[in-house]
């Protein structure tokens, strides 16, 4: 069922639910209004008897005889019946002819049957005489239905006008979402540009904002698979080559020239293995992939796990600074990317930091954990700062595969946090803030 109709058959219900309590109260207070009238027509007419009687030229009643008039006398409306008695009960004069008598006895309004027939009688006494007046109920009740009919037309012409209106104010309304569902219809299946329609109500202008950010991430989860592919052609082709090279080498000697073929290609293999899993862990910290395991590391067992990792267990290279409550505060990330992205630097400070120690200092700030390396190496020109978290970036001297630091710099976009470098004449220093969890 389609959102027009669906609104459509909600609204109309609605609407004509609304209607018919409105007519059937209208309606109803139209029926007693007519039916006051008509009541105050009988009490006219008999006032207006009253009034002719009294211009007559002779009482109604004598002492000795009594005074009989036709009806004709009195001007008393089409399809009304008039009679007009005496105290006694004697009826005096009448415009209807019917085996029984209208008189009452009792003034005011009643409703009796003559001859078979529903009428309803006013009564009015005036002087020697009592003037009756009636209508039939039949008669009213047709007059009532004409009047209802009448009345009803409008309303149901005003109704069925509504719910007209109603499915054609409904597509109107729809016409922003119809024509983004054309703007997209029209769109090549690659395309990941954002969409752009115009004249978008308040409304949906969220939905179009939801759509376009959709549209941002296919780009980017596109782009970064593109970039996947071309970094590892790029970085594999070459040590691909050199172990293809070494491996003919190795093939057509022998001796030690063979053994340093073999064991050059077996260095090249190694590397190749390096490259691809820092290609994989990147592609993965960039991507929407989850690394919380539900284990929570603080940031003493961070930082040993880190030097456990990059040092291959011999940890008098690093030397680690820890305040005590370093071992009581835990980490606001996953506790693998928060071990990979110090593993990272600090591998990276003990390739370039020469024969000295690297030093790994921990320090709590308001809400973060810092970690700070120091290595003791010649540092790093300022013009290349800015260099260093590029992808496959290296200096001259460098023999790694260049994707270290940039992994370091996808954690910290990806957990909120932050990575500075400070390139002095004695080495350089690299600190990287990850935010605290929060106990709850």
């Amino acid at each position: 069922m389609s959102l027009r109709v669906r609104l459509s058959l909600i609204l109309g219900s609605a609407f004509i639910l609304i209607w018919i309590l409105a007519a059937a109260w209208m309606l109803r207070d139209l029926r007693q209004q007519m039916m006051f009238s008509l009541d105050q027509r009988l009490v006219a007419s008999a006032r207006m008897v009253a009034g002719l009687v009294d211009q007559l030229p002779q009482p109604l009643t004598g002492k000795d005889r009594e005074a009989h008039f036709a009806a004709d006398q009195f001007s008393v409306p089409d399809g009304m019946a008039c009679q007009v008695s005496s105290l006694r009960g004697e009826i005096l004069a009448s415009n209807h002819k019917h085996d029984g008598s209208m008189d009452d006895q009792r003034s005011g309004f009643r409703d009796q049957i003559i001859d078979g027939s529903a009428w309803r009688t006013f009564t009015y006494n005036h002087g020697d005489v009592r003037i009756t007046t009636a209508d039939r109920h039949q008669e009213r009740e047709a007059l009532n239905r004409s009047i209802l009919l009448a009345a009803s037309a409008p309303v149901l012409m005003a109704l069925l006008g509504s719910l007209g209106l109603l499915w054609i104010g409904l597509g109107k309304g729809l016409e922003p979402l119809n024509r983004m569902r054309d703007a997209l219809r029209r769109r090549r299946a690659d395309s990941v540009e954002p969409l752009q329609v115009a004249g978008m109500p308040s409304e949906l202008q969220p939905l179009l904002e939801t759509q376009n950010q959709l549209f941002l991430r296919i780009a980017q989860t596109l782009e970064r698979e593109r970039r996947l592919t071309d970094d590892a052609a790029h970085e594999l082709r070459s040590p691909l080559t050199a172990i293809k090279t070494h491996l003919q080498v190795a093939r057509m000697t022998d001796g030690q020239v063979r053994e340093q073929a073999l064991e050059h290609a077996e260095q090249g293999t190694d590397r190749m293995h390096r490259t691809l899993e820092q290609l994989l862990m990147l592609a993965r910290v960039e991507g929407s992939l989850s690394f919380d395991d539900g284990v929570q590391c603080s940031a003493e067992q961070v930082a040993r796990l880190a030097m456990q990792d990059a040092s291959g267990g011999d940890n008098r290279r690093i030397a680690l600074h820890l305040p005590q409550e370093a071992a009581r505060v835990y980490l606001g990330m996953p506790a693998p990317l928060a071990v990979a992205a110090l593993r990272n630097l600090l591998d990276n400070a003990l390739r370039h930091g020469g024969s000295e120690a690297v030093e790994l200092e921990v320090q709590m700030a308001e809400g973060q954990v810092g970690f700070v390396v120091r290595d003791h190496g010649p540092g790093i020109a300022d013009e290349d700062l800015e260099h260093l978290t590029e992808r496959f970036w290296r200096n001259s001297k460098s023999l790694g595969s260049g994707l270290g630091l940039a992994i370091v710099q996808a954690i910290v976009q990806r957990c909120a946090g932050s990575l500075k470098f400070d390139s002095r004449s004695d080495g350089l220093r690299v600190c990287l803030q990850v935010p605290v969890r929060e106990l709850t």
